[in-house]
């Protein structure tokens, strides 16, 4: 079972060459919320609106980023158009960033700590939409449940091992999240690859087995 330092040593090595495009792909993604976010300045109806050209194009971006890293896990070429490629499957990206975020806000409010514990439990949610285009977001939500199950403490432990880059980001007010922050995406696209072939072998052992049994 691999730890959190080999994730993150997987995730370094394979952003090797990438850095680049990676800056840039992410700068554009921080300019565009950056600029929906700036929708409140407009008087009366500035919030509503951004608000909801949020609830928009989050879960389309959710779905670019974690294409995005996979590629860079799986060793395929990224460009900055691939940000956009989770709006190809508008329906399916929204309706995961909407039924998330509903589900998480009604167990939030069981004291907040189930909340955090259904987070973790949904977190694969993309990368699922991203290896299974025609799976809806409901059934990519229910699968992220079940390959989780017994992997939430690890996951947390993951992110927990970047709390020393979090910092450094505050010190340099926000900068290095360019950086950071597809190294903590690339990270979790590792430990999805590493959850989602445990599964499986777990699976195709547990067939053979069956077989097996039949056979004799």
């Amino acid at each position: 079972m691999k730890r959190a330092k080999e994730f993150r040593r997987q995730a370094w090595n394979s952003i090797r060459g990438k850095w680049g495009t990676l800056v840039i792909t992410y700068l554009v993604y921080l300019v565009i919320f950056g600029c929906v976010g700036a929708l409140s300045v407009i008087p009366s109806l500035g919030a509503v609106l951004g608000s909801i050209v949020t609830l928009i194009i989050t879960g389309p971006f959710s779905l670019g980023l974690s294409i995005i890293s996979l590629n860079i896990v799986r060793g395929d070429n990224v460009t900055v158009n691939n940000l956009f490629v989770g709006f190809k499957r508008f329906l399916d990206a929204f309706l995961a960033n909407l039924i998330n975020g509903i589900l998480i806000a009604l167990w939030s409010l069981l004291f907040i700590i189930p909340g955090i514990i259904k987070g973790y439990s949904y977190s694969m949610t993309y990368y699922i939409l991203a290896d299974n285009p025609s799976m809806t977001a409901n059934d990519a939500r229910k699968k992220s449940m079940d390959i989780m199950r017994g992997n939430k403490w690890r996951l947390f432990c993951l992110q927990l091992s970047f709390i020393g880059w979090l910092l450094l980001c505050v010190l340099t007010l926000g900068i290095l999240t360019l950086w950071i922050s597809p190294y903590i995406q690339t990270a979790t696209a590792a430990f999805y690859e590493d959850i989602s072939a445990t599964l499986k072998a777990n699976y195709d052992n547990m067939v053979e087995n069956e077989n097996i049994a039949e056979d004799t």
